[in-house]
């Protein structure tokens, strides 16, 4: 029997009418996050099976307002709607929330006009009973011809019934709310003719949307650019008009679906909470407050699963050195593999936390507040409410907020915002902030309540945004626009996160998180073991007889302890790795650091969760402790020549501040070029980030030291 093809369903909707509850309450776990074509933007992509046996893969689209692009996001769901034939969906499910019916209904009416399936989706039809309007969705479906469900995207009510829907064949919608050939007849005929278009509107949109979408070729830019001049095509009047007629048409339909319904008295809990979470000066407390707890509690919860996992590596790689033969290959995997992997495994508990109190942040509708309070300071910062998110972000990994910084159509709070957001401290810092904070800073809890490595963990993170205010400050007086800002923000009610949501958000970046960074980390772990393992010709065995022979002992004779640790640290020197880390240690010396940890900042820029996996290996080298766990390891890590510990306190906390002002990552740069069009900004960004980094930690090893 022939194979049945696989419905592609495409999810369209407003920002915040639930499109990423409806998506994860029909995919589950089957998901995957990948880019869509040509451009970086995060692609989610799931499964579902429906009633009648087929499946349907879902794609979430960004949310959107309008199939007219204004911002890159925007240009995403035009793109998969109607430019590029292999994108385009066989459905399209889009969703509305009908607390806001008459402005979601816009998005809705453009996607009608262009001829294809469409199912409507009703969101929230709870709250919107409490102002007293519902819509009916019998005679919703009879007026425009197309299915409509009723469902409760976080509570999974109505999801069978749209499934169901989705299974059965659907019709083309039978209303058109918008004729462009009343305007411009003509163009439109020859629009369709070259593009090989059916439908007046796809054309129309071709017209309006050339010269901000790259997908069109430069002859096929140059095709309609030219018939716009020939034909007089305002796009502009021609655009007002459209919205004009759309919102008469919805307003009408409303006046004839909807129906009246026995009001609930209203809640006054969001107007009360609002009083005190958006107040002026209280609800910066708060934020101060909650930011405060978050790491406190990471660190006390995190702390027993964190050293089981970190005894479980130790153990693990015990074992495996019990049952091995000797030989370089198994040195790999003991010394190498083990002890690099281990270096993320540790911290999958404290991250886990991290992304679990974002998530509840975000359901209750707590963020949103966030944003509404910090617009007015963000605007000092030349920036507005919408960088929150991306700042917000960041505190994750700043590849994807960078990216959500293209909802802000300010081209100066945009760019302020990308060159700014790296400044938060990342997800990936927070394995060496731990682990460096745990060396130095006592585990005591000071008045019986604050936890001293909790206290130092905090300071790491607002250092991070206090050099980001002062960043976006400098930034704001060297660039100058013209151009308006506007910041417009729903605020929804607070309420119980759903649980369900959480978890499957929680589980995947915790997921794509530690793949992505194993990978990176196995890789260099592997590069990191074979050059401190082998070097140029037989300087690592003449090292080791020269040692020997300075004490008076030959190959194959007992060697103690102490003189095996400095052989063991001279034939290092001699490595491949030891070369080079010699070579950069002038420059690395001020700051306190050896040429081993200068290896550790130089790996970590593949992606700074590297530092702890570099360090593990190259300290391992040698190390005849085989049972020692990585902290143990690093706390007894001797500086040969002063016999003091490596990690002290002004080391540890120079470290702290170079990392938390350093550029974070290779793929950080990547996004910054992709986002603003070349190298200009990702340079200047690299230099400035390094030079901070490097003068803030050397004022601060030599206060310590």
């Amino acid at each position: 029997m022939p194979q049945k093809k696989d419905l592609k369903v495409a999810l369209v909707g407003n920002p915040n009418a639930g499109k990423t509850s409806l998506f994860n309450q029909l995919t589950g776990l089957n998901q995957k996050v990948g880019n869509f074509p040509g451009v970086t933007v995060d692609k989610k992509v799931g499964s579902c099976l429906l009633p009648n046996g087929k499946k349907a893969q879902v794609i979430d689209l960004p949310g959107t307002y309008s199939i007219t692009p204004k911002s890159l996001d925007e240009h995403i769901v035009y793109q998969n709607l109607l430019h590029i034939k292999e994108d385009q969906p066989d459905v399209v499910l889009v969703i509305v929330d009908e607390t806001n019916l008459k402005r979601n209904l816009l998005l809705f009416t453009q996607i009608i006009d262009l001829e294809i399936p469409v199912v409507l989706a009703l969101n929230m039809v709870e709250l919107a009973k409490k102002t007293g309007v519902i819509v009916d969705p019998v005679l919703f479906e009879q007026e425009m011809g197309v299915p409509v469900v009723e469902i409760n995207a976080r509570a999974g009510r109505g999801i069978p019934r749209l499934k169901q829907v989705l299974s059965e064949p659907i019709a083309l919608p039978k209303v058109k709310v918008f004729d462009p050939v009343i305007y411009s007849s003509e163009i439109i005929d020859v629009v369709k003719k070259d593009f090989e278009l059916e439908n007046d509107y796809r054309a129309y949109l071709h017209l309006i949307n050339y010269e901000n979408f790259d997908s069109f070729s430069d002859g096929q830019r140059s095709r309609l650019k030219k018939l716009s001049t020939q034909y007089e095509f305002n796009s502009k009047a021609i655009q007002t008009t459209e919205t004009l007629e759309r919102y008469h048409f919805i307003d009408q339909l409303i006046k004839k679906v909807k129906k009246e319904v026995k009001v609930k008295k209203a809640s006054v809990l969001t107007e009360k909470l609002d009083n005190i979470f958006a107040h002026k000066i209280w609800g910066y407390v708060i934020f101060t407050l909650v930011l405060f707890l978050i790491f406190q509690f990471i660190f006390k919860v995190a702390e027993w699963p964190m050293n089981f996992i970190d005894q479980s590596v130790a153990d693990f790689g015990n074992w495996l050195s019990g049952i091995f033969p000797k030989g370089p290959f198994f040195e790999l995997i003991t010394e190498g593999v083990i002890a690099g992997v281990g270096g993320i495994l540790i911290f999958i508990p404290q991250i886990t936390l991290l992304f679990l109190i974002i998530s509840i942040l975000e359901e209750t509708g707590y963020m949103s507040r966030v944003m509404f309070l910090m617009d007015k300071f963000m605007r000092k910062l030349g920036m507005n409410g919408r960088s929150v998110v991306p700042l917000v972000s960041s505190l994750a990994c700043a590849v994807p907020a960078i990216m959500a910084t293209r909802t802000i159509r300010n081209w100066k709070e945009r760019l302020i915002t990308i060159f700014t957001a790296p400044l938060m401290s990342c997800s990936a810092r927070l394995p060496v902030y731990i682990i460096l904070i745990a060396l130095v800073v006592p585990n005591k809890t000071i008045w019986g309540v604050f936890n001293l490595q909790g206290l130092a963990l905090l300071g790491m993170y607002l250092l991070g945004f206090v050099a980001m205010i002062g960043s976006a400050m400098l930034m704001k007086l060297f660039l100058k626009t013209k151009e308006k800002s506007y910041f417009v923000l729903e605020l929804p009610d607070y309420r119980i996160p759903q649980w369900s949501n959480v978890g499957k958000e929680v589980y995947q970046k915790v997921k794509t998180f530690v793949l992505d960074a194993g990978k990176v980390i196995l890789i260099i772990s592997i590069i990191i073991w074979v050059l401190q393992s082998y070097g140029p010709g037989n300087d690592m065995e003449a090292a080791k007889s020269q040692v020997l022979s300075e004490y008076g002992y030959v190959e194959g004779q007992e060697i103690p302890d102490d003189v095996q640790a400095i052989i063991d640290s001279r034939v290092l020197e001699e490595s491949y790795v030891g070369k080079f880390g010699r070579a950069i240690e002038p420059a690395i010396a001020p700051l306190g650091y050896d040429w081993k940890i200068g290896i550790a900042l130089i790996t970590s820029f593949a992606a700074r969760e590297v530092f702890v996996g570099t360090i593990s290996v190259i300290y391992s080298a040698g190390d005849e402790e085989d049972e020692s766990t990585i902290r143990k390891r690093l706390k007894s890590v001797k500086n040969p020549t002063t016999g003091e510990a490596v990690f002290t306190l002004p080391v540890a906390f120079s470290l702290l501040i170079f990392y938390a002002f350093a550029m974070q990552c290779m793929s950080t740069v990547a996004v910054v070029y992709k986002e603003t069009g070349g190298w200009k900004w990702p340079v200047i960004q690299v230099f400035y980030m390094t030079g901070l980094a490097y003068l803030a930690s050397f004022i601060t090893f030599n206060l310590l030291n």
